[in-house]
Order: C-alpha cells, then structure tokens, then sequence
C-alpha cells in the first residue's frame, strides 16, 4: 500500500511506519532493542496515539531509515515530520 497525498493522516502513516519496520527482521529488531518493547507490546502501540508519535520520531531520528520509509511509501520525508506533530508528545519546536 503507497500512500500519495501531501498529508497522510497520522494514524495510518505511523501504522504504516510500524508495518515497514516489521516487515524486516532487521529493522524490526534494531527498534525494539532501541526501544526496549517486546513483540507483544507492539499491538498496544496501535491503540495509543503517543505511541505511534514515537515510532515516526524513531524514524525522524534515523534519516537513513527516514528516507527508505518514505521511498516505500512514495511520499516527501517531510511528510513523516508534518505528521509527528499533529500526534500527541510532539517536541516543541
């Protein structure tokens, strides 16, 4: 699933964002060692609205995964940023 629109929703693009990083082993084991979640808990995170702000600063935080995300999903990295700061725990800028 690609999305294209200026704004993505930032519900779906952060759920998006967990699905790319579990699609990999990889990637889905580099963030829950960085996170410190088990696999368990990665179903909560698509309930909790802070939680899902927390995995696109994740993403914002590693420009190369950044940019392959965005590349998947077809949209500007800038897209991932608008959209952290609509969901709850934004940094103040």
């Amino acid at each position: 699933m690609r999305l294209k629109p200026d704004k993505p929703d930032p519900e779906t693009l952060a759920l998006l964002a967990l699905a790319f990083l579990a699609e990999d082993d990889d990637r889905l084991s580099q963030f829950v060692t960085l996170t410190g979640m088990d696999l368990g808990q990665l179903r909560a995170v698509a309930q909790d609205r802070v939680a899902l702000g927390a995995i696109l600063d994740y993403l914002l935080n590693w420009e190369p995964l950044l940019l392959e995300f965005a590349a998947a999903m077809e949209i500007a990295p800038e897209a991932v940023s608008r959209a952290r700061r609509e969901l709850p725990g934004a940094p103040l800028d």
